[in-house]
């Protein structure tokens, strides 16, 4: 089977917002209490930070970490987070259905977050809450001194601030499931009024409104409409949020989800530049897809678990190997719209419907996600080239045409090397990839890597994954040729 990239130096999608490789960190489950934070475990420095799972989180290399919450957030007083750990208060996460004991909170998560080099993406109450607590937040984080609740967070120990520059208005506004949900009209209202009161405590931020949580919420395309006509002026990104499953156990269609992944996208673009238009509006709203991932293993033990613990295990769901392909596939459709989507956070980071796992007694391991997020985070930052690609199609259920191929190019900054990303979606046909280097001079190939071999359902587990070179290429003017194995998420990376 053949396939082919063209890429033209000359025809790009725009630059890479390294905040496109961002994640999250919820309280939910053990994502942070045995995720991030045990101070029992032998792994844990002085702060209780567990140093195993920060030495993986920095193989990732993420930028940004969205916080606290997700659905946690919507019922979350950030006072009950700060100060003495003995003094704050335990309270019932009924998001969760959980005990939340507040022993991690504001300042832990900040510290932690300096050891893996990311910034705070925060997220405010606006369920349960609203705009003055919002701005009493922003005001204990981003304020230098001379306040109340900047001189609070002082005398809480961190006497510079935290300088928190991305803030999301809420989560999953739009949804019945969410505590404190609104209809659009009432939503659009209190973001608008909450990103303005964080602005003029801050006019150095931006702010996240919500989107619709699903492409198949019955409220989609009217939410978008009504909060964007209220709130367009005082924010700046529209959020989205997709989760996929192979509940069928059909692997062809399941590979074929990133294509509803970029219709999802580019709906919601066509809106936001709809309503610019409209409003004769020379700003432009792009789009931060803050929750997005593979979801659907544990969803039968989570049902299952008993009300009310501490830290329970939730969302635990044990990847295999066909969904590192589909997690390969939509990394490069996040790619494909790196003009808009400048903000993407891989939903969770630890534990939770993530790339990190953790025992509570022994080590932390990465899961088959693990691997394609890494290599995309690395090597994926630069200029992104338009794709054109040809290749053999099928058809499943719900995907009339479904390439076997998907692939992407990106230039790096310094302009001397392309990194090719790939995916054979064929579970059994090798393809013959040619890269057509176009208005480039290909002068050699500097590394080409290969994630395959393994069945559909292998899992990572026992350290039974790793990434492999791939030695099957030429370089033959005017450009090269690569031999994608059956089911296999590929890279490439040349001088030019």
């Amino acid at each position: 089977m053949k396939g082919n990239l063209t890429l033209d130096a000359h025809a790009t999608v725009g630059k890479v917002d390294p905040r496109l490789f961002g994640s999250f960190i919820e309280h939910v489950g053990r994502a942070v209490y045995h995720g991030i934070y045990q101070p029992d475990h032998p792994s844990a420095d002085a702060d209780g930070f567990r140093q195993d799972v920060i030495d993986l989180v920095k193989h990732l290399q993420v930028p940004i970490i969205r916080y606290p919450g997700g659905n946690f957030v919507s019922g979350f007083n950030w006072e009950d987070s700060v100060g003495p750990k003995d003094q704050r208060p335990r309270r019932l996460d009924l998001a969760w259905r959980s005990v939340e004991t507040n022993q991690f909170g504001l300042h832990e998560f900040e510290a932690w977050a300096k050891k893996v080099n990311a910034d705070t993406m925060m997220a405010v109450n606006l369920g349960t809450r609203g705009i003055d607590a919002a701005r009493n937040l922003i005001e204990y984080t981003n304020f230098p001194r001379g306040t109340y609740y900047s001189d609070l967070r002082r005398q809480n120990g961190a006497d510079q601030p935290f300088n928190i520059k991305t803030w999301c208005l809420g989560n999953e506004m739009d949804g019945p499931w969410q505590i404190g949900h609104k209809d659009a009209t009432d939503y659009g209202k209190l973001a608008n009024e909450t990103s303005k009161a964080l602005k003029w405590v801050d006019s150095s931020i931006e702010t996240v409104a919500c989107g619709s949580s699903a492409l198949d919420m019955p409220t989609f395309g009217q939410w978008e409409n009504t909060v964007l006509n209220i709130a367009y002026d005082n924010v700046d990104y529209l959020s989205l949020h997709r989760y996929y499953g192979n509940r069928d156990d059909d692997t062809p269609n399941y590979l074929a989800q990133n294509l509803d992944f970029d219709d999802f996208i580019s709906g919601v673009v066509a809106m936001c530049d709809a309503i610019k238009a409209r409003r004769h509006n020379k700003k432009q709203i792009n789009l931060s897809m803050d929750e997005w991932n593979v979801w659907y293993h544990s969803n039968q033990q989570d049902d299952e678990t008993a009300p009310w613990q501490e830290h329970p295990h939730l969302l635990e769901d044990i990847y295999n190997f066909e969904d590192a392909i589909l997690v390969g596939s939509l990394l490069i459709t996040l790619l494909k719209h790196a003009d808009r989507v400048k903000i993407a956070c891989l939903a969770q980071l630890v534990n939770v419907i993530a790339p990190i796992m953790t025992d509570d007694n022994g080590k932390a391991w990465a899961q088959s996600i693990f691997y394609p997020f890494m290599q995309a985070s690395t090597m994926g930052r630069g200029t992104v080239l338009t794709p054109i690609t040809s290749a053999e199609t099928y058809s499943t259920k719900e995907f009339h045409t479904v390439s076997y191929l998907d692939s992407i190019g990106v230039l790096n900054d310094a302009g001397n090397q392309v990194t090719v990303f790939a995916v054979n979606k064929s579970l059994d046909t090798p393809m013959q990839l040619h890269v057509d280097a176009g208005t480039f001079d290909f002068k050699q190939v500097t590394g080409a890597t290969q994630f395959a071999g393994y069945a559909p359902k292998q899992t990572a587990q026992d350290a039974a994954m790793h990434i492999a070179p791939n030695t099957k290429y030429t370089l033959d003017a005017p450009g090269l040729t690569i031999e994608l194995p059956p089911l296999s998420w590929n890279t490439v990376q040349i001088a030019v």
